[in-house]
């Protein structure tokens, strides 16, 4: 999967997570609630152009690199219950693909068109917390299932989302396999999505679905 971040902010956003996952490993006691069972790294690419929400009004693309840090919350039957929490960056591509979007009852609607309708890099940045839900199936593989909510903010307005304070919303459904005994990899999809629940406008928001894979290692 290939990053095209801007310069500059891949190295912040990559210090940034790499603190967090540090600072959790770096407590002594093994009984501190701060301290995760698991942290990792997870890279994800998802578009609206799929079976379930291709939209020919745009054209919308992001590249997310999650920090995840795994708490055990309780074990029921042969299910796991984790919190997860992930701070991470969205690198987004997005472009207005239908002009007539923008209509004569928006003030200022021919100059909005000419703007919405050029390609844009935005950059979104997030702190999610979710749900983790894991089930082993074999002696190394465990099936997972995650519902996540963030907090966020996007730096651009575009003619589906105001700039400012946003909320994401993540599915993710996979599969981890122990490569040793304190590491594993995910492969997995996803499905999300981006609005501020009415608190600006517009507020048409995203959906998007697309496929992340990832690293994590158990801490001691």
């Amino acid at each position: 999967m290939h990053l095209n971040f801007p310069p500059g902010k891949k190295y912040t956003c990559l210090l940034f997570l790499f603190c967090v996952i540090c600072g959790a490993y770096g407590q002594n006691t093994s009984k501190s609630w701060i301290k995760p069972k698991e942290v990792g790294l997870l890279l994800n690419k998802a578009d609206e152009k799929n079976f379930l929400f291709d939209d020919n009004d745009y054209f919308y693309q992001t590249t997310t690199i999650k920090g995840q840090l795994l708490y055990t919350l309780f074990a029921w039957k042969k299910f796991e219950f984790n919190l997860i929490v992930q701070p991470q960056y969205q690198r987004i591509k997005h472009q207005l693909l239908n002009p007539s979007f923008i209509g004569p009852e928006i003030p200022d609607y021919l100059i909005k068109r000419a703007v919405f309708t050029t390609l844009k890099s935005i950059n979104l940045y997030a702190m999610e917390f979710g749900i983790s839900i894991h089930r082993a199936i074999a002696k190394k593989l465990t099936t997972e299932l995650t519902v996540g909510l963030g907090f966020a903010f996007i730096d651009t307005e575009t003619e589906r989302l105001a700039k400012g304070f946003t909320f994401i919303e993540n599915g993710s459904l996979g599969i981890s396999y122990n490569t040793s005994e304190r590491t594993s990899v995910y492969f997995g999809g996803n499905i999300g999505h981006v609005s501020n629940f009415e608190f600006k406008q517009p507020n048409d928001g995203y959906n998007i679905i697309g496929y992340e894979i990832g690293f994590r290692y158990t801490l001691k």
